[in-house]
């Protein structure tokens, strides 16, 4: 029934790309997918550290409501990311430290939670990756409806199940399964000019020339 089902998920990124994603900035990515793709600056890491890959597991649950994502949890493959779009609604939390520490035991790669969690405290000292958009104390409640499986949106990012998800403390993207190849390739030469620039800033070599070309190509009024 629509809004009330579980779906087969009919393919993923393949593992390579869930690897190979894992050593780049979310930042670079999202400057080679035109900066026009994210999760929304309300969507923040709530866990230790290091940045998160996986394909997703997606959820569309009722906000307060996470029936369908404990079935989302016991479906899940290892290393995949349970992505839930619980409305952006933060009176209920979707998930706490019990909902994670069965994902863990299960070897999933992290949860993403469009809405609230609780336990936040133990959820942000362990190293297992949850992102959400708040918190309260208020559990939720676990009656459904909601669907497994179905593309979903998180604040204008659409994701389809099996499209790849990237997380680190600046956010969170995810990149379309057909498009992971061509924006690995630009975002890795994003990445080694942006490191070469570093390197320059450090050394006190680093060209600013471009801010007064900028200046001057919009007619700016210097007075110095």
């Amino acid at each position: 029934m629509v809004g009330f089902r579980v779906c087969k998920r009919a393919r993923k990124v393949d593992a390579r790309w869930v690897e190979a994603f894992r050593s780049l900035p979310v930042a670079n990515v999202s400057d080679v997918m035109a900066r026009m793709t994210a999760g929304g600056s309300a969507l923040r890491p709530f866990y230790t550290g290091g940045t998160m890959t996986g394909p997703a597991i997606t959820v569309k649950s009722r906000p307060g409501d996470n029936l369908m994502v404990h079935k989302a949890l016991d479906i899940a493959e290892p290393g995949d990311i349970v992505v839930v779009d619980a409305g952006g609604d933060t009176t209920n939390a979707i998930i706490g430290e019990l909902m994670v520490a069965h994902a863990q035991q299960r070897g999933l790669g992290g949860i993403v939670i469009f809405g609230a969690i609780r336990d936040s405290a133990e959820l942000s000292a362990g190293s297992f990756p949850v992102f959400a958009c708040g918190v309260t104390h208020r559990g939720p409640y676990k009656d459904g409806p909601g669907e497994v499986n179905v593309p979903i949106a998180i604040d204008g990012m659409v994701i389809h199940p099996g499209d790849l998800i990237c997380g680190d403390p600046d956010g969170l993207l995810s990149v379309p399964i057909d498009d992971a190849e061509t924006l690995f390739t630009a975002a890795s030469k994003k990445h080694e000019a942006e490191t070469r620039q570093m390197e320059n800033i450090r050394l006190g070599k680093n060209d600013r020339g471009w801010v007064d070309a900028a200046l001057a190509k919009g007619g700016c009024e210097i007075l110095l």
